[in-house]
């Protein structure tokens, strides 16, 4: 405003002396005056008190009503390092009441975040923000069942948004193109695959024969067989399996047999199915 209390000029003047917005000890912004002279005797008073009344609208508001936030803000909320008075001052920032817990998503995906969040959440409030090369989504309720297959999403379970970040991350890795949305508390004792150390899956005998199998270059017919192989598993029959591929069940017998000879397992067994099954699973968490 100009010093006779009418809007001001559109251009703004020079900053003459400017305080910081604090708010529970963290610096969140900046007033100013630009005053043409030289400061004033009480200009330091006049912006303490401002910076103090733009802290209390902070607090008492909120956050805008959008959905792209901070990632600063996003990260602090959700990492397993940030104590909780830190992470509460937080979720309020973004806009989230004490109170209900929040769930959280682990998304990828060519679509603008703000869109992927919209879908997971058409209610309000639902923050979203990208975190190195996974997107992150907050909100009191998510539901994967509305998004585009081409969207991979693993939506956390656990009541605390650091537990249910790590959760989300972990759903993400089990996602595939028949399962684009994976919700960490239907993994089951799967999840369990997702602690086991790289170089621990990678020496399993299973997985690094079904590794040589899906990195022949001179085998064509691998990405199908891994495509049988993966329905068969999902269907537990092999007509079943036929059905979601397609095919005869004749054609799928023959690919699994032959893939059965590849591996040394009797995949019509159930131990078999079992093993390869695990196999193939610990083989994706590996690839991504």
């Amino acid at each position: 405003m100009a010093p006779d209390g009418r809007e001001a000029p559109a251009a703004p003047s020079p900053a003459s002396t400017t305080a910081p917005v604090t708010l529970d000890e963290e610096e969140i912004g900046t007033v100013w005056l630009e005053r043409p002279g030289p400061p004033g005797a009480l200009d330091g008073v006049l912006l303490d008190r401002l910076a103090m009344a733009a802290a209390a609208v902070v607090e008492r508001y909120g956050p805008a009503r959008t959905t792209m936030a901070d990632p600063a803000l996003v990260e602090l909320a959700v990492s397993p390092g940030t104590d909780e008075a830190a992470r509460a001052r937080a979720l309020q920032l973004l806009g989230f009441a004490a109170g209900p817990p929040l769930c959280v998503a682990a998304v990828r995906s060519r679509l603008p975040l703000d869109r992927v969040a919209g879908l997971l959440c058409p209610a309000r409030p639902v923050k979203a923000a990208a975190l190195a090369d996974v997107g992150v989504v907050l909100a009191a309720a998510l539901d994967g069942a509305r998004l585009p297959a081409e969207v991979r999403a693993g939506i956390g379970a656990a009541a605390g948004p650091d537990r249910s970040w790590r959760e989300a991350r972990t759903a993400l890795r089990f996602t595939t193109s028949r399962e684009p949305v994976v919700r960490y508390d239907e993994l089951g004792a799967p999840a369990l695959l997702a602690e086991v150390p790289r170089d621990a899956a990678r020496g399993n005998a299973d997985v690094a024969a079904l590794a040589r199998v899906a990195g022949v270059p001179e085998a064509p017919e691998a990405p199908e067989t891994l495509e049988t192989l993966e329905a068969y598993c999902a269907a537990g029959s092999l007509r079943r399996a036929a059905g979601l591929l397609h095919l005869h069940h004749r054609s799928v017998a023959r690919r699994l047999g032959q893939l059965g000879e590849t591996l040394g397992v009797d995949l019509a067994a159930p131990t078999g199915l079992v093993r390869v099954g695990l196999a193939l699973t610990a083989w994706r968490l590996l690839n991504g």
